[in-house]
């Protein structure tokens, strides 16, 4: 795809219609992740930030996992809306799972405990930015991608499921596949209310 930085910046959206189809095989998709995840910036270079991708039926566990938490928490008479959701994200190529391990984090705290405060919030900061890397990358791919919160709804059962480390903490899930429809418009508040410049 033809794109350069600034197009894919403008044209990432949150696409809620996806399906099962990709633009490229899962081994560029994947490259794309891993290009990310190595390069994002961290405080204190920590690259504490980790990741999961889950393709096939382990993309689809997933959304089963989010389903069934969901039910025991959202009001049957308002399910309907809630399970056409989690079924659109459900019906995606995959997932990535994003997590921070905390060992990482919590042990830079210690090592430097007049920034100990800091640390969770860098590692936010470190984690959206490999958020907004990978979602570009996969704009630049054709992909279509949200970026999805249930955590910590179903956080143990993730772990469990996958038999991840208790120190990982479930940040976000990005589901993603071929774009089925249009994102919704989208306005902007005028630039000059949001950006300041000095000479």
């Amino acid at each position: 795809m033809n794109k350069n930085f600034y197009d894919a910046i403008k044209d990432r959206r949150t696409f809620y219609a996806i399906s099962s189809e990709t633009t490229v095989p899962d081994e560029k998709i994947t490259e794309v992740i891993a290009h990310a995840v190595k390069y994002a910036p961290s405080a204190f270079n920590s690259q504490s930030t980790r990741v999961v991708v889950l393709f096939g039926e382990n993309h689809k566990k997933l959304w089963s996992i989010a389903m069934e938490a969901l039910r025991k928490v959202v009001p049957e008479e308002n399910f309907a809306q809630t399970e056409e959701k989690i079924n659109s994200f459900a019906a995606g190529h995959g997932t990535i799972l994003y997590f921070d391990d905390t060992a990482i984090t919590n042990g830079l705290a210690e090592q430097f405990p007049l920034y100990k405060d800091n640390f969770p919030v860098w590692a936010q900061q470190s984690n959206g930015m490999l958020q907004f890397a990978v979602w570009n990358s996969l704009e630049l791919e054709g992909l279509g991608a949200s970026l999805q919160h249930y955590n910590p709804l179903i956080d143990d059962a993730v772990k469990s499921n996958w038999k991840l480390p208790q120190n990982w903490k479930l940040i976000g899930q990005m589901p993603f596949g071929k774009p089925t429809g249009q994102p919704q418009d989208k306005e902007f508040t005028p630039i000059e209310n949001r950006m300041l410049i000095f000479k």
